[in-house]
């Protein structure tokens, strides 16, 4: 079944994107996704090929090497990519999350430098915040860094880092003080080539296995001071709006994940027979159905209103957090039950559904738990207007 973005009125041109990253994913994704999802492999050539259809670097300005996209133009891609393979969009978007720091922190100038050559190239860049002792926590990071004449130097590891063993830099989130938490955090953009960084192994994941993952380790890690995105202490400050705007890209992957598990799951039901008829013939799995169509809907609204919200330069942390936190648990729900109307066959990985449901678990931990965003919803609606 198709995305029902039409509903938002698409232009001829919003349509065409749409499609055009429909047909990459069910051409190009699909027939390799268990392939990738089997060996963990990072796809190489198919996001380079991606890039060269201007599907990588979405909301990067067009003069620094991006697409240009709005928002909402990019969740119309992203939900096409993410239900042809949520490994291979979570990789595309990663780029867009660790370009984004510089995009609202950072001058015209180190836009141009820091931008536009990872854009340009269809190079790797990562988003590097959580470690291994701060998650939810963000303003707790332990990595260092301290002013030493015309650089900064960087101490510390970073957990989870998408793109890490690949990128060919890094958006480094580091504090001056831990003590200050918060007021203590910068932001520098870091050369992955730069002396003293050492890449951990690719993780063995549950699901978005070929996404890679690493842990990475700084050590003395010299830096031009005129890498810091921002001023000194305004780390924080950068990497929450970063996530506001990029919550929006996050959560429809989710969608995309849980409508590719129902198109499975509509397909089989009708194609299944028990009892001399098709089991979508039953009501038990009819209202499974329903359910699920109703909240990839109602995810896919949520998500599309709070991207039009921030397009809109409105203040949309609590919509944007509902739409993630609503999605990524809705996408679990739709999987779980995706496996459950094939049966036996769902369990298997001669089915997709099995994948779906592994790459979904993943979309209520990452970007801020699914716990993190109902303490932002909390937050949102208890706080004086």
């Amino acid at each position: 079944m198709a995305a029902k973005s039409e509903d938002f009125g698409l232009s001829d041109e919003q349509r065409a994107l749409r499609d055009e990253a429909r047909r990459f994913a069910q051409e190009e994704i699909v027939p390799v996704a268990a392939k990738f999802d089997e060996s963990g492999d990072f796809p190489v050539a198919l996001i380079k090929k991606a890039h060269s259809l201007g599907l990588v670097n979405l909301v990067q300005p067009v003069e620094c090497g991006g697409t240009g996209l709005s928002l909402f133009d990019a969740c119309l891609v992203i939900e096409e990519l993410a239900a042809g393979c949520a490994g291979v969009t979570t990789s595309i978007v990663a780029n867009d999350l660790a370009l984004l720091p510089i995009r609202v922190g950072g001058t015209k100038a180190q836009q141009e430098k820091f931008i536009k050559p990872v854009a340009e190239s269809g190079a790797m860049a990562s988003f590097c915040l959580t470690e291994p002792g701060a998650g939810s926590d963000a303003a707790g990071i332990s990595t260092s860094v301290r002013r030493d004449g015309d650089s900064y130097v960087l101490n510390g590891a970073k957990q989870w880092i998408t793109n890490g063993g690949v990128a060919s830099q890094y958006t480094v989130f580091a504090t001056l003080d831990k003590a200050k938490r918060h007021k203590g955090m910068c932001c520098l953009v870091v050369p992955a080539s730069a002396a003293g960084i050492k890449k951990g192994h690719h993780e063995n994941k549950l699901g978005q296995r070929c996404s890679n993952t690493v842990a990475l380790n700084f050590d003395n890690v010299r830096v031009p001071a005129e890498n810091l995105i921002g001023a000194e202490g305004e780390g924080f400050k950068v990497a929450m709006k970063t996530l506001d705007l990029s919550r929006p890209m996050t959560a429809i992957i989710a969608v995309g994940i849980a409508r590719a598990a129902y198109e499975h799951a509509l397909r089989y039901a009708q194609e299944r027979k028990q009892f001399s008829q098709a089991i979508a013939s039953f009501q038990a799995i009819q209202f499974m159905l329903a359910d699920m169509i109703t909240d990839i809907e109602a995810g896919r609204l949520l998500t599309l209103r709070s991207a039009s919200l921030l397009d809109a330069g409105r203040s949309a942390s609590l919509e944007s957090s509902m739409a993630k936190r609503f999605s990524a648990d809705m996408a679990m729900d739709v999987c779980v039950n995706a496996v459950q109307v094939f049966g036996g066959y769902g369990y298997t990985k001669e089915y997709p559904v099995e994948k779906l449901m592994r790459d979904a678990k993943l979309m209520q931990i990452y970007e801020g738990t699914s716990q993190i965003q109902r303490l932002v919803i909390a937050r949102e609606i208890l706080s004086p207007s």
